[in-house]
């Protein structure tokens, strides 16, 4: 048994769960921010069978998209405040760890 945590951005979340859901994957939904942006993320959590995690894989990937976003890169601010830089940057997506399961007990 693998247990997988897969970090989507919020944008894409209801869509990840829906399609898991539906493909009778059962997941845990936890609210959680990036680091860089401070933007919001949703992180699932969900117990599979060794051999269903290439189609989990599959339908998050499938349903977490990348995107281009605009920020503002305040490093490149001058010591009077000048503006800030607008910095193009790909968000989006899906970071999934996969984990062994050693033991599960649904009590």
């Amino acid at each position: 048994m693998k247990l997988v945590f897969a970090i989507v951005n919020d944008d894409d979340a209801s869509r990840v769960l829906s399609v898991l859901n539906r493909a009778g994957f059962p997941a845990t939904k936890l609210a959680s921010t990036g680091g860089y942006l401070k933007s919001g993320n949703t992180t699932f959590i969900s117990g599979v069978q060794d051999e269903q995690v290439d189609e989990v894989l599959s339908l998050i990937g499938k349903n977490a998209h990348k995107r281009k976003q605009i920020i503002h890169d305040t490093s490149t601010m001058g010591a009077f405040g000048a503006m800030a830089m607008p910095l193009e940057i790909e968000v989006g997506g899906a970071t999934v760890f996969v984990i062994n399961v050693e033991r599960y007990e649904k009590l």
